[in-house]
């Protein structure tokens, strides 16, 4: 049985462009995403939107750690959110979205439902 991969996956920027431990702002489909790169060369996509003060500004958040799993902490109110999962660790119950994202020769790209 074949897998085919029908999600539509838009071409965001060359990896190389992607300074690690810094986000970035991205229109996807028209809707905004966060990216990050760890030190490690992981990528990661989230919802620019801060779900706090309905701003958008989380590719501006500060890029850590808790618990070993990467995060990154709101510039507005600081809630401290999962990059792998969306879901904010300072307040159980709201999360950002999470898209999938892939390095493809090179080209970082987004995939938005």
């Amino acid at each position: 049985m074949t897998v085919l991969d029908v999600r539509l996956w838009t071409v965001v920027c060359r990896f190389d462009r992607l300074l690690p431990e810094r986000g970035v702002a991205a229109l996807v489909g028209g809707v905004q995403v966060a990216i990050f790169r760890g030190f490690s060369g992981e990528v990661y996509a989230v919802g620019n939107r801060d779900p706090f003060s309905d701003a958008y500004v989380l590719s501006r958040g500060i890029v850590g750690s808790r618990g070993g799993g990467p995060t990154v902490a709101s510039p507005m109110h600081k809630q401290v959110f999962s990059l792998v999962t969306g879901e904010c660790l300072d307040e159980p119950g709201v999360a950002v979205p999470v898209y999938d994202v892939r390095v493809r020769d090179g080209d970082v790209e987004v995939a938005v439902p």
